[in-house]
């Protein structure tokens, strides 16, 4: 069938969006790819776009040889993997048993929860909770206080109301529990929406430093994320007041230490994101449909 002109226009027009788009979402990081291959005088020079001035790799020498770095980047990997695993799995039963209408109590239930994405308990009853459950300076701190966000809920609860209901009346006349329907048969079908709250939680809780610094005052279980900001806020002052920085806070300029802290944030989401690509856009499709 031919195309007619006015539809070829408006694919050259789409086109040409999506690579509008696609640059200038591209164009901060291999910028600061760029800079964070820079030398301190070819950061000085002001005028990097995506090509590095003076290629030296001495940022991120001095990053990566701090052992405080190492092991704020294990704790992040312990956080990030236990807090998504409690999350999901919190998560995953609270949506599947709100998604029955039989359930007694779910107008109620989802009331509360939409109630909370608007109203919180704000930062000083947050710290008092965590002090008085003596969960300060401890992995639990970091992991539980977000281990149930109420978007995610009402994503998967959307997603599971679309299951068929007669699957789950055919899975009941084969002798399968409630348990069971939910174990081999509603959990198998979600994969995409399972894969999609993965990806949200795992997020979250790698690029969160704020909990850590609220409620950590132990260096050594701090996250990456917080002794990156440390660094780079140490960095910054340091320039301003004319003071030397020291090895602890890496021989560089602020700028090529923002960068470099930058780029080894993100590398181990861009190393997960291809793997889940394909299942995200489908569950947060489907998971948004109904509603």
């Amino acid at each position: 069938m031919k195309k007619s002109k006015s539809r070829k226009i408006f694919e050259v027009f789409n086109v040409t969006l999506m690579i509008v788009l696609a640059a200038l979402t591209l164009y901060p990081i291999i910028n600061q790819l760029a800079v964070s291959l820079s030398s301190n005088t070819g950061i000085l020079t002001g005028d990097i776009t995506i090509f590095p001035k003076d290629f030296s790799l001495g940022t991120y020498k001095g990053l990566l040889g701090e052992a405080k770095f190492w092991i704020n980047y294990k704790n992040t990997i312990i956080y990030t993997v236990v807090g998504t695993a409690i999350s999901l799995f919190m998560t995953t039963i609270c949506a599947y048993a709100l998604s029955k209408k039989r359930l007694v109590g779910r107008t109620v239930l989802l009331r509360l929860i939409v109630f909370t994405m608007f109203f919180g308990g704000g930062l000083i009853p947050y710290y008092n909770l965590i002090k008085n459950l003596n969960m300060l300076d401890t992995i639990w701190a970091l992991v539980l206080p977000g281990a149930i966000a109420p978007y995610n809920i009402l994503l998967m609860k959307t997603y599971f109301e679309g299951l068929p209901d007669e699957l789950e009346e055919a899975a009941s006349i084969d002798g399968l529990s409630q348990f069971g329907y939910f174990w081999r048969m509603a959990l198998p079908l979600s994969k995409p929406i399972l894969a999609t709250m993965t990806l949200f939680m795992s997020v979250s809780y790698w690029n969160d430093w704020f909990s850590a610094l609220i409620y950590m005052n132990d260096g050594s279980k701090y996250p990456v994320t917080l002794y990156l900001r440390n660094i780079m806020m140490g960095a910054t002052m340091a320039s301003q007041t004319g003071q030397t920085i020291d090895a602890s806070t890496v021989q560089s300029i602020p700028e090529g230490v923002q960068a470099a802290s930058m780029i080894l944030v993100i590398i181990p989401i861009l190393c997960v994101y291809p793997f889940v690509q394909k299942h995200f856009v489908k569950g947060v499709m489907i998971g948004s449909i109904k509603g």
